[in-house]
């Protein structure tokens, strides 16, 4: 069966005491990960976890976040990832919107209290029990009858909900069945050719889909090795690819741009990758050249996806240069586009999202009567079904591989006392793709915008750059004419 803990059980089978990931001086098995998961779920049981319940996870890339997250589709659950670098409030919020009733918490992850965070920041009154995930071992207890709850797990039960911010600012939660979750892991690695032989460097943060679906749950389809990075340090990043002849590498662009010109690149082997996987931002035809000619990287590849559907599209080993770095492929399999009446970019397939959490609304928005998902994005594409990206009918902007979303940010940007009225764009970044810049009414001075911003976002969505100006240009109807502060830059 297509699910999660069908798949780890199939992996330990197949794979047993080959290692499954390996953190720093740990390394675990797949049959290894497997019994942490059994005994770590029947842990979830003992606190009164049961099958249909939600948990949340708020931690950086590890193995104990892997364990932790197996645990839950283990026990019946859905899955709900929290990124990382949320504040306390930004992580309340989507905890009790989602009515997680129990969550696992990296405490003290950047020198940070996030327990603490948690309860300043709300009541968590669905919340049973938030445990520390430097914990998570105290939970584990004797598997007992816990393969029975596995087993009992259906195709087509929600295994995740992935927030994502709309362009109202209020984060919505995108379900994915079993079936879903575990078939676009399994396309992904069979497009990229991933085997039992790969060692594959986990950039991507977890609570990502291109972490934890087509990082974690590929891992388990095809047998390789994955080694997590909690965050992305350069020189950690160079070491490892040396010492452990790391030959997987997905990543935004700014990634490998951080790669080649790294001062002491020269100085590591790099020859061992063979496959790297891009996308998330306009990607520089030079940086596809220089990835293959100066990393030595066999497969460059790009890819369009999205939290509603995880992957759509995706180029194919050989694809020449220049098709790579300006489309993002083709439909993978299982899954199909069309370009609109109206320029927009439209997805079809067994991948799409159940819906958004509670809200019928904004599911029937987002995926009309025929099935398809309305991504508002505009778009061409060639002959053989190439997609590129011309536009966004949205306001979204990408940093860093990270998806922005303008109107949170003004909406929590309007809270300061002082501001009238504010509207925030994408500018060019050389390193993260785009950042973000505000344009205020009001007093404050940009210092004291950024420096607000960064008590109550995550620094991704926190404004680089922040211009005062008299009155935000609007139309008649009142909406305020975006591309008109874009020409500004």
């Amino acid at each position: 069966m297509d699910t999660i803990p069908a798949v780890l059980r199939r992996a330990a089978d197949q794979y047993g005491a080959k290692p499954a990931y390996v953190d720093g001086d740990r390394t675990v098995s797949f049959t290894g990960i497997l019994e942490a998961v059994r005994r770590t779920a029947a842990g979830y049981r003992e606190r009164g976890f049961l099958p249909g319940e939600r948990a949340a996870i708020w931690a950086p890339n590890s193995i104990d976040w892997v364990v932790a997250a197996l645990a839950v589709s283990y026990a019946g659950g859905t899955l709900v990832p929290l990124n990382s670098r949320y504040t306390g409030h930004e992580a309340a919020d989507i905890i009790d919107r989602s009515g997680a009733s129990l969550v696992i918490v990296a405490d003290g992850f950047l020198g940070r209290h996030q327990i603490d965070e948690l309860r300043n920041a709300s009541s968590l009154s669905n919340v049973r029990e938030v445990i520390d995930i430097a914990a998570l071992a105290d939970l584990a207890v004797d598997p007992g009858a816990i393969d029975e709850t596995a087993e009992a797990v259906t195709p087509d039960d929600v295994a995740d909900i992935l927030f994502t911010s709309g362009t109202t600012g209020q984060p919505k939660g995108a379900m994915s069945a079993h079936r879903q979750t575990v078939g676009v892991a399994r396309a992904w690695g069979e497009l990229g050719g991933v085997t039992a032989d790969d060692r594959y460097l986990v950039v991507n943060p977890f609570f990502h889909a291109f972490g934890y679906k087509v990082g974690i749950v590929t891992g388990l389809t095809t047998g390789a090795t994955l080694y997590p990075l909690a965050t992305f340090d350069l020189d950690k990043t160079l070491a490892l690819i040396e010492s452990a002849q790391i030959t997987v590498l997905p990543g935004a662009p700014a990634i490998y741009q951080s790669i080649l010109a790294a001062p002491s690149r020269a100085d590591h082997d790099l020859t061992s990758l063979r496959l790297a996987v891009t996308g998330a931002a306009v990607v520089p035809v030079v940086l596809i050249e220089r990835m293959r000619a100066e990393l030595g990287i066999d497969t460059v590849v790009t890819a369009f996806g999205m939290t509603e559907a995880v992957v759509v599209t995706m180029a194919r080993d050989g694809d020449p240069t220049e098709l790579v770095a300006t489309t993002c492929g083709r439909a993978i399999p299982r899954m199909e586009t069309r370009i609109d009446e109206s320029g927009e970019l439209l997805v079809r397939g067994d991948f799409v999202m159940l819906g958004y959490l509670d809200n019928p609304e904004a599911t029937a928005e987002a995926i009309d009567t025929d099935g398809w998902l309305h991504t508002g994005d505009i778009g061409v594409m060639d002959e053989q079904g190439n997609l590129k990206i011309t536009d966004r009918l949205k306001d979204m902007y990408i940093s860093g591989g990270f998806n922005v979303y303008p109107a949170e940010v003004e909406q929590a940007l309007m809270r300061m006392d002082g501001v009238t009225d504010v509207a925030v764009i994408g500018v060019p970044d050389e390193r993260m793709g785009e950042v973000g810049k505000a344009f205020l009414v009001g007093t404050p001075s940009a210092e004291e915008v950024i420096a607000f911003a960064k008590d109550r976002l995550a620094n991704f969505k926190v404004p680089r750059s922040v211009e005062t100006v008299d009155a935000l240009p609007r139309n008649l109807g009142g909406k305020v004419l975006k591309t008109e502060l874009r020409n500004r830059n």
